[in-house]
This record gives structure tokens, C-alpha cells and sequence, in this order.
């Protein structure tokens, strides 16, 4: 076990410097920086506790026990910033960490004016001088375990439908790698909320050191998320301040009754538009984004995500993608085309990757491309 400590806390100090030492860093590799340092200097305390240093050096007794409570924000502040384009931390954002701060002023006392004989004490249980606070930071820290990874995941639910109301490709804005961080804290919180809960409310006495259990997926999330955080790039990072103005947020049917736009304005822009995709085929490009369609047909983003959604009953990326799906289709029956592979039809058509061009074909006929093609030229 000695060995996966120090992998561990070895690979968060080398992950923190790699994260601050890169090439035209952004705000999340700033946040996750930290967080990963937090992470380790977390595996190094419980690591020195776990062999026993606490006992030759009392004065180390809690000094990493706010700790806990910095991962959720940390967490929610990372997946906010990925997701939205932000270039600083506003004074707002600090407020997460206020429960953490309170837990270290309150502790001041016994930081700087309890005895090593007494930290000791307390560290073995002899005194209870911090009972009631201990059972209240775990409530705080169950609560925070529970309440960050919600949020955080919400926000993920938000940020897919900005990208379907404004983007039309999917290379690098699919963040299931964010996903799967976030399910992977929240099993860790939820582990170390029920063992709370059975050892110290219940009295339970598990036959192994369970800690173990939650310091080691630690370790395997520091490597996942340190390899999944230096190679994220933002969605936003290669559209210009132009392209990012014209970002629009998703709206339900009910909140287009102010747009402006009267329903005989609004019919005349959908037939613009379907003349436009039929005559100009846009689609076949890539990188299309509703802002750059909008200014093509001299129309602002909002009235053009407004007729996509009202007469079409589908956002910006779920239109374009199913003429782009309809082109695949075209270019696989004709006979000049048979000698082209599957991707490169799918590149022809508008697509800008297999694993894209899979995913949308399939949710657009229920069929793969493969069994599509087989059962074109049965």
C-alpha cells in the first residue's frame, strides 16, 4: 500500500506543476492545478498518518482537516469554469470556500495554543474537547459531498444543450470525461459518507482499514483527471469574440412570446432558411455554428434559433446534422461513390469525426452506417 501512496502523492506535486508549467493554460487548468495539489497534500497527511508520524509529531494533528471540505467547491468551480468562458475567478466564486475557512479559524485555538501533549490526547481520543465541532464538520462535509457533484452535474446538463442550440460538430465538446470525474467524486464522497456513518454513528467495526479503500481511488482519480484536465481544451478557446457574442442560451417554447419575432416574420425566415440548406448546403461545413449561419441569412442568432426550435421542432445541432445524415445517404447510393469508405463519405457530407458521424447517424435512423450500408446494397 506504501507503494500506491506514493505514486499517488508523487504523481498530484509532478500533475501540478505540469498543469502550471502549460502552453497557454486557462482558468480550469488553474482551478484543477490546485485541486490536484490539494489532493495530494490530502494523500500525504493521511499517508504520514498512516505511518504513524502524527504520534512523533503532534503539531501535523489537523492540519489537513478542513480539507475535506475544499473538493466539492474545487469540484463545482472546476466544471463551471470548463464550461463557461471565464478568464479570472470573481469574488463570488471565493464564497465556496468559506466553510473551510470557518473550520480553520475555528481551529486556531488548537493550532497555535493546545500543547503536543494535548493534540495528542486529542488525536487518541482522551480529550473531547472538539466532539460536537468533529460531528459537525462531517455533517458539513456529507452535505458538501452530496450537494457539489449534484450541481456540478447539472451544470453539464446545461452546458451540452448551450452546445446543441449553438454548435454543429461534437470534436472536442463531448466532456463525458467530465462526467465520468464527477461520478467518480461523488462514489468517493458517498463511500466515505456511509463508512462515517456506519464507524462512527453506528459503532461498526469493518474488518480492514476501509480508509485504504477511498485514499486509493484517490489516487486512480489524481490520474484520471490529471490526463483528462491537461488534454481538455475549452469549446470556446478557437471561436472569436465575434463567434462568442452571438452565443445564444437554449429557451423553451414559452419564453420566445417577447422575442419580437410575429409568427408571419418568423414563417418567411423558415423558408429562407430551408432554401438556404437546400441551395448552399452549409451543412458541408464542419465548423458550422448557428452564429455564422445567422449572419449568412442577415438574421440574429436568437430569431434563428427561434424558427429552428418553433418550426422545427429540434435545436441548431439535431438540424443541421440531419441534412448532413440525409447527405451521407445521398453519396452512399451513387454508384460513382462506391468505392469510397464509409469516412470519407461521412467527411464529404459535413461531418468532422468517425465517432461524431457514428453517434449522430445512429440517433438520426436508429441504424449504424455499417448495417445501413448492408442493407443498401443487399
Amino acid at each position: 500500500m506504501d507503494a500506491v501512496f506514493i505514486i499517488g502523492i508523487f504523481l498530484s506535486f509532478f500533475l501540478f506543476l505540469l498543469l502550471l508549467r502549460k502552453k497557454g493554460k486557462s482558468l480550469p487548468d488553474k482551478v484543477l492545478a490546485w485541486w490536484i495539489l490539494v489532493m495530494g497534500l490530502h494523500l500525504l497527511s493521511y499517508y504520514l498518518y498512516y505511518l504513524d508520524f502524527w504520534t512523533l509529531y503532534p503539531h501535523l494533528v489537523g492540519v489537513t482537516a478542513p480539507f475535506p471540505l475544499l473538493h466539492g467547491p474545487l469540484l463545482y468551480l472546476y466544471t463551471l469554469f470548463s464550461l463557461r468562458p471565464q478568464s479570472r475567478i470573481r469574488y463570488r466564486n471565493y464564497l465556496h470556500f468559506a466553510p473551510a475557512a470557518l473550520v480553520y479559524i475555528y481551529l486556531s485555538r488548537f493550532y497555535f495554543f493546545f500543547s503536543a501533549e494535548e493534540k495528542a490526547l486529542l488525536d487518541m481520543g482522551a480529550m473531547d474537547d472538539f466532539a460536537l465541532f468533529t460531528n459537525l464538520v462531517l455533517v458539513a462535509f456529507v452535505i458538501s459531498g452530496i450537494a457539489y457533484p449534484v450541481m456540478a452535474y447539472r451544470l453539464l446538463g446545461n452546458y451540452r444543450k448551450l452546445v446543441d442550440a449553438n454548435f454543429s460538430y461534437d470534436d472536442r465538446i463531448s466532456l463525458n470525461w467530465l462526467k465520468y470525474s464527477i461520478w467518480w467524486i461523488g462514489l468517493i464522497f458517498l463511500i466515505v459518507a456511509v463508512v462515517t456513518l456506519l464507524r462512527d454513528g453506528l459503532g461498526y467495526e469493518f474488518g480492514f482499514n476501509v480508509d485504504l479503500v477511498f485514499y486509493g481511488m484517490i489516487v486512480l482519480f489524481i490520474f484520471g483527471l490529471g490526463y483528462s484536465g491537461i488534454r481538455h481544451r475549452d469549446i470556446f478557446s478557437d471561436n472569436t469574440v465575434e463567434e462568442m457574442a452571438r452565443i445564444v442560451e437554449p429557451k423553451t417554447p414559452g419564453e420566445y412570446k417577447n422575442s419580437g419575432l410575429d409568427s408571419e416574420k418568423a414563417f418567411q425566415y423558415h423558408q429562407e432558411l430551408l432554401k438556404y440548406m437546400k441551395e448552399q448546403k452549409p451543412f458541408l461545413e464542419p465548423k458550422l455554428t448557428l452564429g455564422s449561419m445567422a449572419q449568412s441569412l442577415s438574421l440574429s442568432a436568437n430569431h434563428l434559433s427561434q424558427v429552428i426550435n418553433q418550426f422545427e421542432g429540434v435545436n441548431f445541432h439535431d438540424f443541421v446534422n440531419k441534412y448532413r445524415v440525409e447527405e451521407f445517404k445521398n453519396l452512399a447510393s451513387d454508384p460513382l461513390m462506391k468505392h469510397f469508405n464509409i469516412l470519407a463519405l461521412a467527411l464529404d457530407a459535413g461531418f468532422n469525426s468517425k465517432s461524431a458521424f457514428n453517434m449522430v447517424f445512429k440517433k438520426h435512423t436508429d441504424k449504424t452506417p455499417s448495417q445501413y450500408l448492408s442493407e443498401l446494397n443487399a
